[in-house]
């Protein structure tokens, strides 16, 4: 199955984020939360990325599994910012080993643990130049990123319209979104992409809200913007864990909907390897449809 093609059946298609556990340990875990999440029925998931040199063999690993052991069409978070592009030929194989055939293409954010090449060492300074290396190679369906509120590092909101081209011209099949909380920053992104020549699939990247703390953390990194109005409440009811809870789920639902209904090909949701959340949101959102 290429991921590509579910884009043309008629129907949204609904895809699942996860994060590989830091402890080894906790794999287990991790692939029970998502064998419950596999009841569900995604087209498909992806896997972060972990750029070291040990997270990047288990990320592989993991992939690996989710694909071949628990049956999960997985598409593989490839990042190129610490690697030359012999390194990046050679996970290529590996990836094509497990019998992976589709990537999300990243530039990939700075490693904690100080593994990134310096500017002058990069050879894919890049996410299109990933793309494009990735394209010639052949074999790969790929997704790229897209940030309906500016990459942080971009020089200008068009500037990042215009790197989103390039991406999706060097072989970029469809566009998953950062996340975002005001609708109206995916349509006008979206128009923007289409003015400037991007025809392929912009899927909205949806984050159920879990807890206060944990998404001003988020959004401070990614420069994703709060509505005002949802702040208001989740100040209200931040010590409140279930009430904040509830009220994330009931704030996604609304917001995809609302997606849905205007035309988003489908919704890509940010699980932060839980279930609960994105399972109830999905099962009211089918009950809809």
């Amino acid at each position: 199955m290429e991921i590509p093609a579910l884009f043309g059946a008629g129907r949204p298609v609904f895809s699942f984020e996860f994060f590989l556990p830091k402890a080894p340990a906790d794999l287990s875990g991790f692939l029970a939360s998502v064998r419950e999440l596999k009841a569900l029925r995604p087209d498909f998931v992806t896997l972060t990325y972990g750029a070291g040199g040990g997270s990047r063999d288990q990320t592989l690993n993991a992939a690996g599994r989710l694909q071949n052991e628990l049956g999960i069409e997985t598409a593989c978070h490839l990042t190129c910012i610490s690697h030359t592009r012999a390194e990046i030929a050679q996970l290529l194989d590996r990836i094509n080993a497990l019998g992976i055939r589709h990537l999300v293409a990243l530039r990939g954010d700075q490693p904690k643990d100080g593994s990134a090449l310096s500017a002058e060492r990069r050879e894919l300074p890049y996410a299109a130049d990933l793309v494009t290396l990735v394209k010639r190679r052949g074999g790969f369906r790929m997704a790229v990123a897209g940030y309906p509120e500016t990459h942080p590092d971009a020089a200008s909101p068009q500037a990042d319209i215009e790197n989103l081209a390039r991406k999706v011209r060097a072989g970029g099949d469809w566009v998953i979104t950062q996340l975002f909380f005001d609708n109206r920053s995916y349509a006008g992104f979206v128009a923007k992409a289409r003015a400037a020549g991007v025809s392929v699939p912009i899927v909205p990247g949806i984050m159920p809200v879990t807890g206060y703390a944990q998404l001003k953390r988020f959004t401070s990194l990614c420069g994703a913007k709060i509505p005002p109005e949802m702040e208001r409440e989740l100040e209200r009811l931040q010590h409140d864990a279930a009430a904040v809870a509830r009220f994330g789920v009931d704030y996604a639902v609304k917001q995809c909907r609302e997606l849905l209904a205007a035309g988003a090909p489908g919704i890509h949701f940010f699980t932060l390897n839980k279930s609960h959340a994105t399972a109830e949101i999905l099962t009211r959102l089918r009950q809809a449809l």
